[in-house]
């Protein structure tokens, strides 16, 4: 899947300051795109709405519980 320019892709405010382990996500109508943001030309992964809502509860769950 080619990067359309019109995306609005943003990174996870828990992303390294350094810029070597950052990825990016763009919302799209069928759910979340997500991307390298050092390679933003390369791959991208399509992930279907219930699955990303699922990724994010739980990654905010699971940090909820680690502080």
């Amino acid at each position: 899947m080619a990067a359309d320019p019109e995306l609005r892709w943003f990174k996870s405010s828990y992303s390294g300051g350094s810029g070597t382990e950052c990825v990016e996500c763009a919302y799209v109508a069928r759910g979340a795109l997500i991307r390298d943001s050092k390679c933003n030309g390369g791959p991208i992964l399509n992930v279907r709405p219930q699955a990303w809502l699922r990724f994010v509860d739980s990654v905010r769950h699971g940090l909820q519980q680690a502080s």
